[in-house]
């Protein structure tokens, strides 16, 4: 099905269930991950002497990925190696895992400070959504998704959430492999073919792609219509209460 065949109604309706990605989609917090991202390698790479940190890095290296995955990438686009460390290295250590947990105090410290409201056209959807029966679940990259829920009032309308945690306590690759939504669907008791994935980055509409999904909903929050296109959406909005 291509876009120009996609109305609004009709991008998400006989589906039996929605897989939502969270930042970026139901949450502004892909808004503080990027700041957090930013404020992290700024600092290291002022401290290392390396060219400085631009704003399209995020998308390009970071957005959607799994945390330490986003770091190794980052990394890697500047030629820089570095010791993994231990998953739980303390984060003033320059390692993958050292760095990455230095980015989530930042992120964490963002979050206690300004809380976080939903977008209101994504709870219009997620409520239009349970009203006509759907089921629900969260995949996030994020190991700070359930945290994140509960702050946005939203914990109640999601039983299942595949997590970074959950993710890496269960052996799924991270996106763009379409595992985490896979996984979800299995716990839905819904079959792949029957879900629509929801998201806002290249990576997460990638694993929507990859997956057998009735379709993919990109949500366009900076990463640009036509890459979200490219990367496999079926339709692109703005915002979710378009859809409604």
């Amino acid at each position: 099905m291509t876009e120009a065949t996609v109305h609004t109604d009709t991008a998400w309706t006989n589906a039996t269930a929605l897989l939502f990605d969270l930042d970026g989609v139901l949450t502004p917090t892909a808004l503080v991950h990027e700041q957090a991202w930013q404020q992290l390698f700024d600092g290291y790479l002022a401290e290392t002497g390396h060219a400085g940190y631009r704003g399209s890095d995020y998308f390009d290296f970071i957005d959607g990925k799994p945390r330490f995955d986003g770091v190794r990438d980052f990394l890697s686009s500047r030629g820089i190696t570095l010791p993994e460390g231990p998953l739980d290295d303390d984060p003033a250590h320059n390692t993958v895992h050292g760095l990455g947990n230095r980015k989530n105090l930042v992120f964490n410290s963002i979050i206690e400070s300004n809380g976080v409201e939903p977008y209101p056209g994504s709870v219009r959807f997620v409520e239009a959504a349970l009203a006509r029966g759907l089921k629900l679940a969260v995949v996030s990259s994020s190991r700070n998704a359930p945290a994140v829920l509960k702050a946005a009032g939203l914990d109640h309308h999601f039983p299942v959430v595949v997590d970074g945690q959950f993710a890496a306590g269960h052996g799924l690759p991270g996106k763009p492999d379409h595992a985490t939504f896979s996984y979800a669907a299995e716990l839905l008791g819904v079959p792949t073919q029957d879900c629509i994935v929801v998201e806002d980055a290249v990576s997460g509409v990638q694993a929507g792609s990859a997956g057998d999904f009735r379709s993919v909903i990109g949500v366009d929050r900076g990463a640009g219509r036509q890459t979200l296109l490219d990367a496999g959406a079926t339709v692109v909005v703005n915002d979710l209460a378009e859809l409604l």
